[in-house]
């Protein structure tokens, strides 16, 4: 995009002050990634996946539900599936009652079948690693296509999950709620090195502090960067109530052992929940 493009978006974005420049804009939205990553040191995918068709099943899966109940379905899913072939010659029926805790299962069941089908008749069999090619598959969007190459393929991108849209228009980073004008407006602040690891953070914190419908305002490390500040609980003891995961009341061993062992942070994760 041009610059005038960018300066006139910028424009319509919420500012934290009435005077707030586009380049003012750029620079605080690289403090507020450069806080989250000290923040959260151990941001990564929280969907489990040892390779693309994996990771893009399991995206696929996880619209309308929770990151944890689909890793409690995808290890059945994947040993018996272990691949697109497999998956396009499942029965139907057998899918569904596999999945059927993520909800929409039906729905969500024909997707990855008719998916697989179409990786095994169009790409060999082999989960294609450009967007162009992975937006023709069903059930696949921008978004799905984004976390799969960004975190299978390492192709930086931004990917914007109902977290991330929220909260980069709480930031004043977009006044979009279209999905694809969110992506781009971000996509401008940022140098494309940090776009996947931007989607990471943005996410971790919209689950664990700027909940959807009570942010924890006055336990976030962003408030003095936000323009939307107050729109959730101001009080820091009652905030630091709303925090979730390894973040809440409680949990304080837990965050720390993810500071200090970020490299591990999934394997940590997943025996806390496995735990649950």
């Amino acid at each position: 995009m041009s610059t005038n493009a960018g300066a006139s978006q910028g424009s319509s974005r919420r500012r934290l002050t009435p005077d707030e420049t586009p380049l003012a804009l750029k620079r605080r939205a690289r403090k507020i990634n450069r806080i989250l990553a000290d923040f959260y040191p151990y941001a990564h995918a929280e969907l489990d996946f040892r390779n693309p068709f994996e990771l893009l099943v399991a995206t696929v899966l996880s619209a309308q539900t929770t990151d944890v109940r689909v890793n409690q379905v995808t290890p059945v899913l994947f040993a018996r599936y272990p691949d697109a072939r497999a998956l396009s010659e499942a029965e139907l029926a057998d899918v569904e009652e596999i999945i059927k805790p993520t909800g929409f299962f039906r729905a969500k069941a024909r997707s990855v079948h008719v998916l697989s089908q179409r990786i095994v008749d169009d790409f060999d069999g082999v989960v294609p690693g450009r967007l162009e090619d992975l937006v023709t598959l069903p059930g696949v969007g921008r978004k799905t296509a984004n976390v799969v190459l960004a975190n299978a393929f390492g192709v930086p991108g931004i990917s914007v999950d109902t977290h991330f849209g929220r909260l980069a228009k709480r930031f004043g980073w977009t006044a979009s709620e279209d999905p694809v004008k969110v992506e781009q407006d971000v996509m401008e602040l940022f140098p494309p090195s940090d776009w996947t690891m931007v989607s990471h953070r943005v996410i971790f914190h919209g689950r664990r502090v700027c909940h959807s419908r009570r942010p924890a305002c006055g336990a976030c490390p962003l408030a003095a960067l936000c323009p939307s500040f107050g729109i959730g609980e101001t009080d820091p003891e009652k905030a630091r109530k709303l925090l979730k995961y390894e973040m809440a009341p409680g949990e304080e061993a837990l965050y720390a052992e993810m500071v200090a062992n970020a490299d591990s942070a999934a394997e940590i994760r997943r025996r806390v929940q496995g735990n649950s």
